[in-house]
């Protein structure tokens, strides 16, 4: 009888969630890497959220006001908001003097806290102490030759121009496992760089949304599903990348066979970052 491998198990897992329904998949980290307002501390909301970095932004007003002054050279940020007319409503059009007069859309610059001298940040972040998993830095530490790694709050992602990969570190996280698993999805897709597994959806991806672009996440988040069963950590992560890979097969159901194309990607993918040969299972 053929012994099943912990990478047909994990699959197996992921397919069995996928058929029990959608979970909204979440990021993993704390909200420390959201962009925000200095002045309130009040999180942008909407479009702001999603055109700046994450960090604390003030107006040139603002950072005048608390005795501080903006680097030279230093670029504004753009953030936009309705003005509505007076009473007016979020969304309404109303009458003023016969006429109708729908909402503006204004702007205005904001500049990171970087960006400036003299201001201290007001931010009160979580941060949560967790011991290392030793198995987990093992496997991330087998990759050889891989991408360069960097820490920043707020977002996680695979740049290939660059053979880069940024995560939130570890104390953003509340479980470490979650932190893991992070790591092991944008691990999985630097495989793909042109020196490596010269897979096309990192080396020829044209956009988010895209069928190749689905392919690839499809491909990663199996892998990382993969590696945390090796490390003995796939239950705690199996939900959150099996609804992350649902939201992404509703828009491929016409290639009935995505899926096991992705899984066998997936598999090389995580023997690629473990260092093992395909003779060697």
């Amino acid at each position: 009888m053929k012994k099943i491998s912990v990478y047909e198990i994990v699959t197996n897992k992921i397919i069995d969630q996928l058929e029990k329904g959608i979970i909204p998949w979440r990021m993993p980290w704390s909200k420390n890497g959201l962009a925000r307002n200095w002045k309130t501390q009040r999180p942008y909301r909407g479009i702001n959220a999603m055109l700046l970095a994450p960090g604390e932004y003030l107006t040139f007003k603002q950072v005048q006001e608390a005795g501080g002054k903006v680097k030279k050279g230093a670029k504004g940020q753009t953030v936009v908001f309705w003005k509505f007319p007076k009473d007016q409503e979020e969304g309404e059009v109303v009458q003023v003097e016969g006429q109708k007069r729908a909402p503006i859309l204004r702007y205005y610059n904001v500049f990171h806290i970087d960006d400036t001298e003299g201001i201290e940040s007001k931010r009160i972040g979580e941060e949560w102490n967790h011991d290392p998993i030793q198995e987990a830095e093992r496997i991330a530490a087998s990759y050889q030759q891989g991408p360069s790694i960097s820490f920043a709050p707020g977002k996680a992602f695979y740049r290939p121009s660059t053979d880069q990969v940024s995560i939130p570190s570890l104390s953003d996280y509340r479980q470490p496992e979650e932190y893991y698993s992070t790591l092991f999805h944008e691990l999985a897709h630097s495989t793909g760089h042109h020196s490596r597994l010269n897979r096309t959806g990192v080396v020829a991806s044209n956009g988010f949304g895209s069928e190749v672009y689905s392919e690839e996440e499809l491909v990663a988040e199996m892998a990382a599903a993969m590696l945390c069963g090796v490390a003995r950590i796939e239950n705690v992560t199996l939900e959150n990348s099996a609804a992350y890979i649902g939201s992404w097969l509703r828009k491929l159901k016409s290639d009935p066979k995505m899926i096991i194309k992705a899984g066998s990607a997936a598999q090389k993918a995580a023997d690629w970052i473990q260092g093992v040969t395909h003779e060697e299972h």
